[in-house]
């Protein structure tokens, strides 16, 4: 099935049904914040097995105490529908 990028109308429509995620640059942002090192890493394998899973990989930045998550449909050339149900799954992690 193809990826079809969504307008900039339905994509704020998707967001509307996250909680804490932004548009950036046509990407979902997210930043989780945690008591420390070790909280972050485990945090960020969990969320890197779902996305292997579903073969979609966000691009993930962390360190100590946080990890930040920017998730585009590359091969689409913006947001589609795969990207917000991501975002639910990194979410109920």
């Amino acid at each position: 099935m193809a990826r079809q990028k969504l307008s900039k109308e339905d994509a704020e429509k998707k967001l509307s049904e996250l909680s804490g995620w932004e548009i950036t640059n046509d990407k979902l942002k997210k930043r989780f914040e945690f008591e420390n090192f070790a909280s972050a890493l485990a945090f960020v394998n969990k969320a890197g097995a779902i996305a292997e899973e579903k073969d979609h990989h966000p691009d993930i930045y962390f360190g100590w105490g946080y990890a930040e998550f920017f998730i585009i449909t590359h091969d689409a050339g913006g947001l589609t529908h795969n990207d917000f149900t991501l975002a639910k799954e990194i979410d109920g992690i």
